[in-house]
């Protein structure tokens, strides 16, 4: 089992923000325990018996730049900007979005 968090850089007000997620529910609020982000910040629905949950495409969290590093740390792996998309892939079994993904990851990356 392994928790992850991505290498994007989203503003939230002062905050720079990136997403953390992992292979089980269990292990991803281990984490944020762990690292002090409350649960109730959680996004998708990881049951339908926990409605509560802030709506998204996967469960994750969002988490600030100082999180990161701690969940980091304390073992968790970085991934690129399409970490997310390969694991919900992944889940699915979508093979052609795999293939996709690796596309854009052989793509050369643009500089500013």
């Amino acid at each position: 089992m392994t928790v992850y968090v991505d290498d994007v850089e989203h503003a939230f007000g002062n905050m720079v923000m990136c997403h953390m997620w992992a292979d089980s529910l269990d292990e991803l609020f281990a984490m944020a325990d762990r690292i002090g982000v409350q649960r109730k910040w959680l996004q998708g629905h990881p049951t339908l018996s926990q409605p509560r949950f802030r709506k998204a495409s996967w469960v994750h969290f969002d988490v600030a730049k100082s999180k990161k590093a701690m969940a980091i740390a304390a073992g968790a792996v970085l991934t690129d900007k399409y970490g997310p998309s390969e694991f919900t892939a992944r889940q699915r079994g979508d093979q052609r979005m795999l293939d996709r993904i690796a596309d854009c990851r052989a793509l050369p990356q643009a500089t500013s």
